[in-house]
């Protein structure tokens, strides 16, 4: 920093609050009251030159700092209009219009014909609705039928193996059987 000469003057009222300073070209209006309780962080001679000084290298710093520009590119990329407009779709999109607007075309044309002549085209139906297996399914019911009759005659023809009576006397000669080789009597329970 190099120093120069400095101007003071003062006010008429003896009142050393306030003094005009010549620095550099121009007239500075100090304020002698802050000055006392600035620290510096580089010590000085005279606090309210260093305050002055600080202040006068803050403010250009401030506006260094407000006329800055980025060192990194931040604007949005380019926008390529072949990108986002898909010509070959808008040209898909109109032959299809065109195709549809030709096809209306077309089939208004048929009804207007249609509609100022008679018509040729005999719409009665002489023929009745068949189902196309049909036949097939007549066929298929005959067969399950005929194999159903079959079935009965065998199962009413076939002769009933089972007797009642048979059981009985299989089951009676069982008991006398069981009561010889038994142990005990088989009234035991009743004679207590």
């Amino acid at each position: 920093m190099s120093h120069q000469t400095v101007d003071y003057e003062q006010r008429n009222d003896m009142n050393f609050t306030e003094i005009l300073v010549y620095f550099k070209g121009q007239i500075f209006r100090i304020d002698l009251s802050m000055h006392k309780s600035y620290q510096p962080t580089i010590p000085a001679s005279n606090r309210y030159l260093k305050k002055k000084w600080d202040e006068k290298y803050y403010s250009e710093h401030r506006i260094l700092i407000r006329d800055a520009r980025p060192s990194v590119d931040t604007r949005p990329p380019p926008t390529y209009m072949h990108l986002h407009m898909k010509l070959k779709k808008i040209q898909l999109e109109e032959e299809r219009m065109a195709t549809i607007e030709r096809d209306n075309r077309i089939l208004l044309e048929k009804m207007t014909h249609t509609m100022r002549t008679t018509g040729c085209v005999n719409n009665r139906n002489d023929y009745e609705s068949k189902s196309l297996n049909q036949e097939k399914r007549r066929r298929e019911l005959l067969r399950v039928s005929k194999e159903n009759e079959t079935m009965i005659k065998r199962i009413m023809a076939r002769k009933n193996d089972t007797d009642g009576e048979n059981w009985k006397n299989s089951w009676s000669k069982n008991a006398s059987y069981l009561d010889n080789i038994a142990k005990y009597n088989p009234d035991w329970y009743l004679s207590k």
